[in-house]
């Protein structure tokens, strides 16, 4: 079972990558332009599992540069924030 079929799993993993990455001493701008770079290769690469990942691929689909940006640091303070 992949982290991608269930979205709390994949929640999970990315905050624990955030937080390797903030105490590897990397900066919250830095981890969110990865996300950017990890949400662009999700969105033309990977087939969402599940409605969760349908929904972000759809608002990543339809938004412009900034938002898809936008976009990738909001999941980033979503798994930071624990919720």
């Amino acid at each position: 079972m992949s982290v991608l079929d269930n979205f709390r799993d994949w929640k999970e993993f990315l905050g624990d990558r955030v937080e390797q990455a903030k105490q590897a001493g990397m900066e919250n701008e830095t981890i969110s332009n990865v996300a950017y770079q990890i949400g662009g290769y999700l969105a033309g690469q990977v087939d969402p599992k599940n409605d969760q990942e349908r929904l972000l691929k759809q608002l990543w689909d339809v938004a412009n540069e900034e938002q898809q940006r936008e976009l990738a640091s909001l999941m980033v303070k979503l798994v930071q924030s624990g919720k």
